[in-house]
């Protein structure tokens, strides 16, 4: 099932998402939060007037405690970085002020010069999760998935030795623009980044060094992961700038695009 967080009748509501006639639109309104009920299929609902997904006045999927984040996860990234690949999961912080909503803007701070889109493929969680035994399956701590832009001050990144300013500005963590729990990571699913239509990254999750159950085992013997939290699992190779005016859209295959145009504050 997939679902979405908009705006309706002044109120933020969680909705339905099925494919009618070829397109997405929201058939039905979800009356709890999906990471309060580990899911979508118990929920109790409402018809609603069937409304196209692209006109909904779309909010951020997710209300997570904390962004949990994977950098150097693709070989080709690591490379692309000069940086030596991660003997385990390089887990770093976004705080949940940087959420972004799809059609949001990014706003460029002033203190950066260099400011990068870094597409991912994002992991909700549906229930508490805290040291897993070695062979327990992580799949029922899953409540969906989600695209997600990892907006980077890179020059600021490099000055500070460590990335919570350069990864933490308000705006520079969009997500969206729905949440699906009809996605296998470990057979593989496409994450691509186009900047104003021009295709820049074209990755794969089955090229992931750490797949989702090591990372999600490795965050949980640090911290408890709780419903709604978001794991960002890595970006492909092909990171690069982009300056006001620009658009950048993150394609998770079986999720759809998120789309943020980029601006100076």
């Amino acid at each position: 099932m997939k679902y979405c967080r908009f705006e309706f009748e002044g109120r933020e509501q969680y909705g339905l998402v099925e494919s009618v006639a070829g397109r997405e639109v929201i058939t039905r309104l979800l009356l709890a939060a999906p990471e309060e009920h580990g899911g979508v299929a118990d929920i109790p609902s409402k018809t609603m007037t069937a409304l196209p997904l692209g006109e909904a006045k779309l909010l951020v999927p997710v209300r997570p405690s904390k962004i949990v984040c994977v950098g150097r996860n693709y070989r080709g990234h690591a490379a692309e970085m000069n940086q030596e690949v991660p003997k385990q999961p390089l887990i770093f912080f976004k705080p949940p002020s940087s959420l972004l909503a799809q059609g949001g803007t990014i706003l460029r701070p002033r203190s950066s010069q260099r400011t990068h889109y870094e597409g991912e493929l994002g992991v909700v969680i549906g229930k508490r999760c805290r040291k897993l035994a070695v062979d327990e399956d992580v799949r029922p701590y899953i409540l969906g998935y989600t695209a997600l832009n990892d907006f980077s001050a890179r020059d600021l990144q490099d000055v500070d030795g460590q990335w919570a300013r350069a990864k933490g500005f308000d705006t520079f963590c969009p997500v969206g623009p729905l949440v699906t729990e009809q996605l296998d990571p470990w057979a593989g699913v496409g994450v691509q980044t186009r900047v104003n239509g021009e295709l820049r990254q074209d990755g794969n999750t089955r090229d992931l060094i750490f797949p989702l159950d090591a990372i999600i085992r490795f965050a949980a013997e640090v911290m408890t992961l709780l419903p709604g939290d978001l794991i960002a699992t890595g970006t492909p190779q092909g990171v690069g700038a982009v300056v006001s005016g620009d658009v950048v859209e993150v394609t998770v295959e079986g999720v759809g695009t998120l789309r943020n145009p980029v601006l100076d504050e």
